[in-house]
C-alpha cells in the first residue's frame, strides 16, 4: 500500500515538473520572442488586444453636433528641427538613396555638420509676411551656439520626418471623416455616425498631444487604424464619389480663405510690431533727457567741435530719433576705421530726442572721432524756403511720413560748408574701413550707391515697382528698365548737387506725386527720379542689403560686406528681428551700461 502511494506521488511530481519545464524548452526554440524585436511585437500584440476590448462600440454614447466643420487649425512645431536650406522648409533632409558628398561621417565615424550660410528662402522681397516662428527658433539657437546643436538636429531629422508624415495622415483622416459625417441626415444617430464622432474626437486629442510633445504614442497609432476602419465603412455606406469631391473642394476653398486671412493678419501684426518702439527705449530716452537738463549749459557741449567744417576729414551724416541705433552706427564705424581721428559724425534728430542723443554721446564719447548732434527744428530755412510736401503722404507709416526720412534731400543746405558726405541709415552696421569710398571715381555724378537691378538677388527692384509709368510725364523722361539703387550707404558730392540744383528737382517731383498717383513707397522712388542719370555704382560688397526682411542672405556675403543693412521691418532691436542677424548689431553695445541696466535693455 505504501509502495503504491509512493509511486503515485512520484508520478504526480513528474507531471508537475514536466508542465513547468516543457514551456521553457518550447520557448527556447523561438528566439524571436525573447529578442528585443520579438518582445516588442509580443507586447504590442497584447496591447492591441486590450484596446480592441476597451473600445467596444456598444458603449458609445450619443453626441450632439452635425454638419460639416473644418478641422482645427494646428501649428505643428518641431522644436528639435532647425531648417537651413532654401525655401524648402518642409524638406527635412536628402533622400536615403542619394549620394551626398558632405563630410558628416568623417573623423572616425563621428557625425559633423557644416554650417550652411544660405539660410531659409524668403520669397517676399519686402519681408512683410515671414512668421514669428523663425525668430523664435533663431533666438533659441543663435549663431554662436549652433555648433552644439547640429549633431542633435541631424540625429532627430528622420524621426521628425516620420512624425510629420503621420500627423498629416491623421489630419487627412479627420477631413475625410468630417466630410462623411456631413452626408448624414440632420439628427442622425446611427451606429456609423456615432463611431465617426468618437474617432474624430480621439484623433483631435492625439493631434493636440503631438503639438505639445512632438511624439506619437502607440495608442495614437491604434486610433489611426481604428479611424481607417471606420472610414472604410463610411465609404461603403456613401459610395458617391462626386458628393465627396464637392465636399472636399468646398472645404479646401474655405481653408484657403482662412489661410489668406491669417496671412493678412500676420502681415498687419508684423508691421504693427515694427512701427512701435520698445519700452526700454522710451525709458532710456527719458533717463538721458533728465540727466541732460540737470547739467549746466556749458557742460552740454560735445568736444572737438572745431573739426565740424574741415573738408579734409571724413564726414558722415545720420538722420534718426533712435539713440541706440545711432550708437551702433557710430561705434561700428569708428571700430572699423583705420584713421578714426579723421571721422566726423553729424547726427540729425528732432527736438524731442536732441537731449537724449546729446547726453548719450557726452557720457559715451566716440574715442578720437568727433560728433555733432543737430535738431531739425533749428533749420529755419526748411519751413521758409521750401514747401514741406511730405506731410501730405496718405499713410501713417513712419517710414513714409517721418520728416527725418526726407531730410536727406536737403544735405547741401544742412552742411553748406562741406563738399562731400557719406549718408548712413540708422539701421546699418559698418564692418570694414570706409575710407576707400572717399576716393571712388564718381565720374562727374552726384551719388554713389549699390545697385539693386540684378534679378537673381533678393534686393532686386524695378523702376516700375514704385513709379507709375502709365503717366506720360514719367514715361517720357524715365526708362522703366533703368537700373535701380539703394539708400542706406551713399556718397554725395555736395558741390555737384548744388550745381545741378537737385533739391529743386526733388521738390518738383514731390509736388507732382502729391497731385497725381505717380509715386509710392516713400523716399526711395523720389531718390530714383531725383538722381536719375546722376548715380555711380560701386561693388555690392560695399553695402549688403536684406537683413531686415530676408533670412537667406549668404553668410559669406555678410562677412565680406563693408556695411550690412537691416532694411525692412525686422530691425535688430525689435523682437521680430531675425535672431541669426542680431549678433552683428548687439556686439557694438555695452549692456553693462548703467542706463541700459536701469531700463532693462538686454539681449
Amino acid at each position: 500500500m505504501k509502495l503504491l502511494r509512493r509511486c503515485q506521488r512520484i508520478l504526480i511530481l513528474s507531471l508537475l515538473s514536466f508542465s513547468v519545464i516543457a514551456p521553457l524548452v518550447l520557448v527556447s526554440h523561438h528566439p524571436k520572442i525573447i529578442t528585443s524585436d520579438g518582445r516588442r511585437e509580443f507586447i504590442e500584440d497584447l496591447w492591441s488586444r486590450k484596446w480592441r476590448d476597451v473600445e467596444a462600440l456598444n458603449s458609445i454614447g450619443q453626441e450632439a453636433g452635425e454638419g460639416l466643420k473644418e478641422p482645427k487649425s494646428i501649428v505643428l512645431e518641431d522644436k528639435s528641427f532647425h531648417p537651413r536650406e532654401g525655401n524648402n522648409s518642409l524638406d527635412f533632409g536628402s533622400k536615403p538613396n542619394e549620394v551626398n558628398n558632405d563630410t558628416r561621417f568623417e573623423n572616425d565615424g563621428k557625425k559633423e555638420h557644416s554650417f550652411n550660410a544660405t539660410g531659409r528662402q524668403d520669397n517676399n522681397v519686402h519681408g512683410q509676411s515671414r512668421g514669428v516662428r523663425d525668430v523664435e527658433i533663431e533666438t533659441k539657437y543663435p549663431l554662436s551656439n549652433r555648433s552644439t546643436v547640429k549633431h542633435d538636429n541631424s540625429a532627430r531629422t528622420a524621426k521628425s520626418r516620420s512624425i510629420d508624415y503621420k500627423v498629416k495622415e491623421i489630419i487627412d483622416q479627420l477631413i475625410r471623416a468630417k466630410a462623411y459625417l456631413s452626408f448624414a441626415p440632420p439628427g442622425s444617430n446611427s451606429h456609423l455616425m456615432k463611431e465617426l464622432r468618437l474617432r474624430i474626437k480621439d484623433l483631435e486629442h492625439v493631434v493636440e498631444e503631438v503639438t505639445r510633445d512632438s511624439e506619437l504614442t502607440k495608442s495614437a497609432l491604434q486610433k489611426m487604424k481604428s479611424m481607417e476602419s471606420s472610414l472604410v465603412k463610411a465609404g461603403n455606406a456613401y459610395p458617391d464619389c462626386s458628393a465627396m469631391s464637392s465636399k472636399l473642394r468646398a472645404m479646401a476653398e474655405t481653408a484657403e480663405e482662412q489661410v489668406r486671412m491669417q496671412k493678412k493678419q500676420a502681415t498687419y501684426l508684423l508691421n504693427l510690431a515694427a512701427s512701435t518702439t520698445p519700452k526700454g527705449f522710451h525709458c532710456l530716452s527719458m533717463q538721458l533727457t533728465s540727466e541732460y537738463f540737470a547739467l549746466q549749459p556749458s557742460e552740454r557741449l560735445l568736444p572737438e567741435q572745431n573739426k565740424l567744417h574741415d573738408t579734409t576729414l571724413y564726414h558722415y551724416a545720420v538722420f534718426s530719433d533712435n539713440v541706440l541705433a545711432c550708437a551702433v552706427v557710430v561705434n561700428s564705424t569708428i571700430s572699423s576705421a583705420m584713421e578714426p581721428e579723421k571721422i566726423v559724425f553729424h547726427l540729425v534728430t528732432n527736438s524731442l530726442n536732441l537731449p537724449a542723443m546729446s547726453m548719450w554721446f557726452s557720457l559715451n564719447p566716440p574715442g578720437k572721432a568727433t560728433i555733432e548732434v543737430l535738431s531739425m527744428e533749428n533749420f529755419k530755412w526748411l519751413s521758409t524756403e521750401y514747401d514741406l510736401g511730405w506731410t501730405m503722404q496718405n499713410t501713417s507709416d513712419p517710414r513714409f511720413t517721418s520728416e527725418l526720412n526726407y531730410l536727406r534731400f536737403y544735405l547741401p543746405n544742412i552742411f553748406p560748408s562741406l563738399d562731400k558726405v557719406i549718408l548712413l541709415d540708422h539701421d546699418v552696421v559698418v564692418q570694414k574701413d570706409l575710407s576707400g569710398l572717399w576716393h571712388v571715381d564718381m565720374k562727374g555724378k552726384v551719388n554713389v550707391a549699390v545697385e539693386t537691378c540684378k534679378e537673381s538677388e533678393v534686393s532686386f527692384l524695378r523702376m516700375d515697382t514704385f513709379i507709375n509709368f502709365s503717366n506720360p510725364l514719367i514715361a517720357d523722361k524715365f526708362d522703366y528698365k533703368a537700373c535701380t539703387w539703394a539708400f542706406g550707404m551713399n556718397v554725395f558730392d555736395l558741390r555737384r548737387w548744388r550745381e545741378e540744383n537737385l533739391t529743386a528737382l526733388y521738390h518738383k517731383y514731390l509736388r507732382l506725386s502729391n497731385e497725381r498717383p505717380i509715386l509710392k513707397g516713400g523716399s526711395l522712388p523720389l531718390g530714383w527720379v531725383t538722381f536719375y542719370n546722376q548715380t555711380t555704382a560701386v561693388e555690392r560688397q560695399w553695402h549688403v542689403l536684406g537683413l531686415g526682411h530676408d533670412s537667406t542672405v549668404p553668410q559669406d556675403d555678410i562677412e565680406k560686406a563693408a556695411v550690412i543693412h537691416y532694411d525692412g521691418v525686422r530691425k535688430p532691436w525689435l523682437d521680430v528681428g531675425f535672431g541669426e542677424y542680431k549678433e552683428f548689431w548687439i556686439k557694438h553695445i555695452d549692456f553693462n551700461n548703467q542706463y541700459l541696466e536701469q531700463c532693462n535693455i538686454h539681449w
